[in-house]
């Protein structure tokens, strides 16, 4: 199945720090008339099967993403300040956010972001084990790729309710893993974010019901590390 085409945007705005050191590393969040538009796919709906199925693909992208868009241009109607504000000026910046529509923000802003990151973490035939600078960092970090994976699953796994697990570059430049509940950003809490798995039911419940590990245990096959590479350069640049 071949994801559907939308309309370009007439004004972009490459809003992505962890951009910066290449087009791979998360496709540009961009706003239209000061509107944030939903982006296509970086690949077909089907690209991640068999860990991935295409439904869920289409269902997570054009429904769900979508509405968290719809509904952060909804909140930011009329809020002359953040006009022109990338996304994540907004969610670092949370706190400067009005009180009467920052939850709406968290939520919706968050839930834009998170996904946007999350599509670009993954591709066709990822997976494996990263080599290179991110194994070193990993290795450094946790003792190994599979004490890695273990943490990041325990983190997805103990996540009550909805939310992501994240591995992300501490304020001291450290490699760690957290967890957030609902669509919360670790840009909001000072990290940066280097890779991210949803563990909303919506991710993975068609496919996997309610087998979170079994979902997890797949998802490890569809990671970008070549994305991931370019993320921990940019977030550990002095």
């Amino acid at each position: 199945m071949r994801l559907p085409s939308l309309p370009v945007s007439r004004r972009g705005f490459l809003a992505s720090s962890f951009a910066a050191a290449g087009a791979l590393a998360l496709p540009a969040i961009v706003r239209a008339d000061d509107a944030f538009t939903l982006e296509k796919l970086p690949y077909a709906f089907d690209a991640l099967e068999p860990h991935i199925d295409a439904k869920t693909m289409e269902i997570h992208w054009g429904r769900h993403h979508k509405a968290y868009v719809d509904n952060l241009n909804k909140a930011l109607l009329g809020q002359e300040a953040l006009a022109g504000k990338s996304i994540e000026a907004l969610l670092t910046g949370i706190n400067q956010v009005p009180a009467k529509i920052r939850q709406a923000v968290i939520n919706n802003g968050g839930g834009h972001h998170n996904h946007t990151f999350f599509w670009a973490s993954m591709k066709k035939e990822g997976g494996g084990e990263p080599t290179g600078t991110v194994a070193k960092a990993i290795d450094g970090a946790f003792g190994s790729y599979a004490k890695f994976q273990e943490k990041l699953s325990t983190a997805g796994m103990t996540r009550f309710g909805s939310g992501w697990a994240w591995l992300v570059v501490d304020p001291m430049g450290k490699l760690d893993v957290v967890s957030f509940p609902n669509q919360d950003s670790p840009l909001s809490a000072g990290l940066k974010p280097v890779l991210g798995v949803d563990v909303w039911e919506h991710a993975y419940y068609l496919k996997y019901q309610n087998k979170r590990a079994d979902y997890l245990k797949a998802w490890f096959n569809t990671i970008n590390w070549e994305v991931v590479a370019q993320r921990l350069a940019q977030a550990t640049k002095g």
